[in-house]
């Protein structure tokens, strides 16, 4: 591993999206800190832990570092930062990827008729997102240099699980445009985006698919490496022109990889959200109040 590698923070990462994105970051020499509440196998509902995504990222050439952080806590947050600030000195990367999850999202029947706890991600998802940017972003400031990168789905378009899961994926996105709008009034080299990613071969989707094959068939041959996005990641934080390309932006995460030749490890790239969906990305205006 290089001894100047980049310095970065997935944020729920024990398995998913987080930990594919996680491991790719890994495998372009960066240490990850790996952050979420599983520090053994059965503290979720879904396999995974803090410390095996961790190991992932080591072995695919970075430095993986464990981080129990529970992002419903603001405290625990501002301990997460601290740590990575003092041992690092910087932090390039920022991956706000910590959701609540659970198979209620996806269960049948209306939002009244599932768990209140459902709307848990909009605070484990938007509200954590933001305090966990709002700790990060003055040590980006200072460095000139850096990247928040948010996940998030057309889903922030489109009816998608319901009302909590929709409000929290168009919050991330309005929220990546106003931190954009900021950092450029700063004047700093640090990009806000977030990213539309597609259906992905995350251990919960599969095993959606598995137990309900006839409701998921017209994912078959769409679905989406959880890595694809660390890749992205990588691409976007060393363009040059990363604040002109993306800084607020929402983007698609399959077709800014397709313009920076990123491929699955079958050598094809994922298929683009907007042709399953017909969602686009949102455009804000540029009018401000400040």
């Amino acid at each position: 591993m290089p001894q100047d590698s980049r310095i970065a923070i997935v944020t729920g990462a024990s398995r998913g999206a987080g930990k594919g994105i996680a491991r790719a970051l890994g495998s372009h020499g960066c240490t990850v800190y790996v952050t979420g509440r599983s520090q053994k196998e059965g503290d979720a509902e879904m396999p995974g832990t803090i410390h095996s995504a961790a190991q992932e990222v080591t072995d695919a050439g970075g430095k993986g570092i464990a981080v129990c952080c529970d992002s419903s806590d603001d405290a625990q947050i501002k301990a997460l930062i601290d740590q990575v600030v003092g041992e690092q000195g910087r932090i390039d990367i920022l991956v706000n990827n910590a959701c609540y999850q659970s198979n209620a999202i996806a269960a049948p029947g209306q939002f009244w008729e599932k768990p209140m706890e459902i709307g848990d991600m909009i605070d484990v998802g938007l509200r954590s997102g933001f305090v966990t940017s709002w700790y990060a972003a003055p040590h980006m400031a200072r460095q000139g240099d850096g990247l928040i990168l948010f996940t998030s789905s057309p889903g922030s378009m489109h009816y998608c699980f319901g009302p909590a899961y929709g409000a929290q994926k168009a919050g991330s996105d309005k929220m990546a445009f106003d931190m954009g709008v900021d950092f450029a009034d700063a004047g700093v080299n640090v990009a806000a985006v977030s990213v539309w990613m597609g259906s992905l071969t995350t251990e919960r989707l599969l095993g959606m698919i598995e137990a309900a094959p006839d409701r998921f068939a017209h994912l078959e041959g769409t679905l989406e490496p959880t890595e694809y996005t660390g890749h992205l990641a990588w691409a976007i934080y060393n363009d040059p022109d990363k604040m002109a390309k993306f800084n607020g932006r929402t983007i698609i995460g399959a077709e800014a990889g397709r313009d920076y030749g990123i491929t699955d490890e079958a050598g094809r790239f994922p298929p683009s959200v907007r042709d399953g969906t017909g969602a686009s990305p949102p455009e804000y205006y540029p009018y401000k109040v400040k």
